[in-house]
C-alpha cells in the first residue's frame, strides 16, 4: 500500500488528515474573524476589504474550493473513525462510562460538528451569497447586497487596492442589518459557541496527532487550546453583541442606518 493510499485507509492516516485539514480550517476561521472585526471601523474598511477579496476572482474561488475540500475531508475522516471505533467496541455498551482523561468538549465533537456545518451553510447563504432575503430577518432587514461608494482609498499592507469613489458591495450594511435582528444574532452566538468548543478539542487533538504533546508540554498545550478557543468565541461575540445591544451604531448616511431608523422597534432589541 502506498503512502497516499494509507492516508485514507489507515486509522493513523485519517487522524493525520483530520489534523492537517484542521490546521487549514483553524487558520481560515481566525483570518475570517480578523476581517469581520473591521465592522467596528469606518464602512470603507470592511467594504474595501471585501471588494479586494472579490477582485481576486479565480484565486478566491480556488481558496473557497480548498476550504470546502478540507471541510469534506475533515468530516469524512471524523465519521469513518467514529464508525470504526463503534464497530470495534461492539454493540454492547460499557458497564460504566468514564471521562477522566477527556475534555468536556470532546464528548460532543460529533454534535458540534453537525451544527457547525449547518451554521457555515447558513452563514455563507446570508453574508457571502446574500440569497436569504427575509429568512430569519424580516422585510425590514433584507440582507441583499447594496452598492456603496468608497469615501477614501482602502490600503492593504500600505498599498492602495481600492480607490476612492469606486462602487463596491455594501458588506458593512449587510452585516449590520443581519445582526440587528435578534434571531440571527442569537443563532450566530450559539453556533460560534459550539464552534469554539469544537476548536478547543480539535486544537488539543491536533497537538497530540502531530506528536507535540508529551508529559512536559501536555498541560501547557491544553491551556493554549482553551485560551485560543475562548478568545475566538469572545472575538466573534463582540460583533453581534455590540450591534444587537446598540453599543455600536451604523455610520450615519449608510444604508444600514437608514433601514434601522425606519424599521419597527420590535425588530431591534436595543431600540
Amino acid at each position: 500500500m502506498n503512502l497516499f493510499g494509507s492516508l485514507f485507509t489507515s486509522t493513523i492516516g485519517r487522524k493525520f488528515l483530520m489534523a492537517v485539514t484542521g490546521v487549514v480550517l483553524v487558520g481560515f476561521v481566525t483570518g475570517h474573524l480578523v476581517g469581520n472585526l473591521q465592522i467596528f471601523a469606518a464602512p470603507d474598511k470592511i467594504n474595501g476589504y471585501a471588494h479586494f477579496l472579490q477582485s481576486l476572482g479565480p484565486v478566491l474561488w480556488a481558496v473557497r474550493l480548498l476550504m470546502l475540500t478540507c471541510v469534506g475531508i475533515h468530516a469524512w475522516a471524523a465519521i469513518t473513525l467514529w464508525l470504526d471505533s463503534t464497530a470495534a467496541r461492539g454493540t454492547e455498551p460499557y458497564a460504566e462510562t468514564k471521562w477522566l482523561q477527556a475534555l468536556w468538549a470532546s464528548r460532543y465533537m460529533r454534535h458540534t460538528g453537525v451544527v457547525v456545518i449547518a451554521f457555515l451553510l447558513y452563514h455563507l447563504a446570508q453574508f457571502t451569497i446574500g440569497v436569504n432575503r427575509g429568512f430569519f430577518v424580516g422585510q425590514a432587514f433584507k440582507t441583499r447586497i447594496h452598492e456603496y461608494v468608497m469615501a477614501s482609498d482602502f490600503h492593504l499592507i500600505g498599498f492602495p487596492v481600492v480607490a476612492s469613489g469606486q462602487a463596491v458591495h455594501d458588506v458593512y450594511s449587510m452585516v449590520f442589518l443581519g445582526f440587528a435582528n435578534p434571531y440571527v444574532s442569537i443563532f450566530y452566538i450559539v453556533a460560534v459557541g459550539l464552534l469554539a468548543m469544537h476548536l478547543w478539542h480539535g486544537v488539543d487533538s491536533m497537538f497530540q496527532t502531530f506528536g507535540w504533546r508529551n508529559a512536559k508540554w501536555s498541560v501547557c498545550l491544553r491551556r493554549i487550546a482553551a485560551v485560543f478557543s475562548l478568545l475566538y468565541f469572545l472575538g466573534s461575540l463582540t460583533i453581534p453583541g455590540a450591534i444587537l445591544t446598540g453599543a455600536v451604531e451604523p455610520a450615519s448616511g449608510t444604508y444600514a442606518a437608514q433601514q434601522l431608523a425606519a424599521a419597527p422597534s420590535s425588530l431591534v432589541v436595543h431600540r
